[in-house]
C-alpha cells in the first residue's frame, strides 16, 4: 500500500515537473518504484496472516546486517543470531520468490526476527533455494538461475551505483572534482561549507589567471 502511494504521489509530481532535470530524478525514482511493486510477494491469505500472528511471541526485530558471498551457482547471504542452532528447524522459515525472499526466525530468546529482499539483481531458482542453520548464523541459500557473476544484490543498489558513477564519471578530471566539491557542499554542515569556501579562495587567490570555474 505504502509503495503504491509514493507511486501516486510521483506520477501526480511528474505531470506538474517541467524542468527536464527534475523529471529524469522523478523518473528514475518511479522506475525504482515499479520494480519493487512488481517484485513484492504475493500477498498471504488472510488466515495464514492471522495464524502466523497467533503463533509469533515476544516482539518482533527488523535483521538489517548481513554479510553475502557467491559461487558460480549460489548467491549466499549470511545472518548472524546468537544461539539460533538451538532453535527447532521449523522455527527458521524462508519464503522465496524468483526475484526475493523472505526470512522469519521465530521465538529466538523471546523475539522474532525477521529479514526481506525484494528487487534481487537477477531472478533465481525457487526450487533450488533453500536456508541452513549453523552455530550462531542462519545461511541463506539463493540458488542462480544463470551461472554468471552478480555485482550486487539488487537492482536498486546497481542503478544507485550506475548514478553515481555517471555523476563523476566524466572525460574531464577536474569537472569530475569538481561534482564532487558540489556534492559535499550540498550535503555538508556548515563547517563543511566554510572548509570548501575558504579552500576554493586561497585556491583562487594562487591562480594568476583565475580562470578556473567553480559554481556553487
Amino acid at each position: 500500500k505504502q509503495l503504491q502511494k509514493d507511486l501516486q504521489e510521483i506520477n501526480e509530481l511528474l505531470t506538474k515537473a517541467t524542468r527536464k532535470r527534475l523529471r529524469d530524478v522523478l523518473m528514475t525514482e518511479k522506475h525504482k518504484l515499479e520494480l519493487e511493486i512488481k517484485n513484492q510477494p504475493p500477498p498471504k491469505p488472510k488466515d495464514v496472516v492471522e495464524e502466523e500472528k497467533s503463533s509469533l511471541g515476544g516482539y518482533t526485530v527488523k535483521i538489517n546486517n548481513y554479510a553475502w558471498d557467491q559461487s558460480d551457482k549460489f548467491i549466499k547471504i549470511y545472518i548472524s543470531l546468537s544461539g539460533v542452532q538451538k532453535l527447532p528447524a521449523e522455527n527458521v522459515q524462508v519464503n522465496f520468490t524468483e526475484r526475493s525472499f523472505d526470512l522469519l526466525v521465530k521465538n529466538l530468546n523471546g523475539k522474532n526476527y525477521t529479514m526481506t529482499f525484494n528487487n534481487l539483481l537477477k531472478p533465481i531458482s525457487v526450487e533450488g533455494s533453500s536456508r541452513k542453520i549453523k552455530t550462531d548464523t542462519v545461511l541463506v541459500m539463493c540458488r542462480k538461475k544463470q551461472e554468471e557473476k552478480w555485482e550486487c544484490l539488487t537492482q536498486v543498489e546497481k542503478e544507485s551505483k550506475e548514478k553515481e558513477k555517471a555523476a563523476y564519471d566524466t572525460s574531464d578530471p577536474s569537472e569530475g572534482l569538481m561534482n564532487l566539491l558540489k556534492k559535499m557542499y550540498a550535503e555538508g554542515d556548515d563547517e563543511m561549507k566554510r572548509t570548501i569556501n575558504k579552500a576554493w579562495v586561497e585556491s583562487r587567490e594562487k591562480q594568476s589567471k583565475g580562470d578556473i570555474p567553480m559554481d556553487i
